[in-house]
């Protein structure tokens, strides 16, 4: 996989894997009356495609600083890497950017695509340096604290009907 696009994951897989992992976020929570669209890039790790979400900027983003797990996508996004998580490419949307009616969010997403093409090199490297942490520090460290179980979600994505 060259070139990072942004993709949207099918609504049921996500609820899948998050029966057996708590660091991913749920779609809607009870609370909300809207669902959450799960909107991220690709990138291969260990034989998998890997989804990186995308989350919405927040304020308390502005005085944090990047990461090898929080890349910030100007002061548009954030990706979260410690929350990645192997994804089938038959559950993966390429965004058409094209297609979205809502011209703000178009805009959006748009801006932030520009932003991520340009940190291409950096999330490529930086998700493979969070894989292999985890792998090698499971629980030891805080950065292996907060990352998803890789392993067990690789497990689940193989056995994804």
């Amino acid at each position: 996989m060259n070139k990072i696009k942004i993709y949207e994951i099918d609504a049921t897989y996500i609820k899948y894997l998050s029966t057996f992992e708590q660091h991913l976020f749920r779609n809607k929570k009870i609370s909300q009356s809207f669902s959450r669209k799960y909107v991220g890039v690709l990138l291969e790790v260990n034989g998998f495609n890997y989804f990186a979400p995308l989350s919405s900027y927040k304020p308390k983003h502005k005085s944090l600083m990047e990461t090898v797990d929080f890349i910030k996508i100007g002061s548009l996004a954030v990706i979260n890497i410690n929350n990645m998580f192997p994804a089938p490419l038959k559950v993966c949307k390429p965004v058409i950017f094209s297609s979205i009616k809502d011209e703000h969010y178009r805009n959006l997403i748009r801006a932030e695509y520009r932003i991520i093409k340009q940190k291409s090199n950096l999330l490529i490297q930086n998700v493979s340096l969070v894989y292999n942490h985890k792998l090698l520090n499971d629980g030891k460290s805080k950065l292996s604290q907060r990352c998803n179980n890789f392993q067990l979600l690789e497990e689940k994505c193989r056995e994804w009907k």
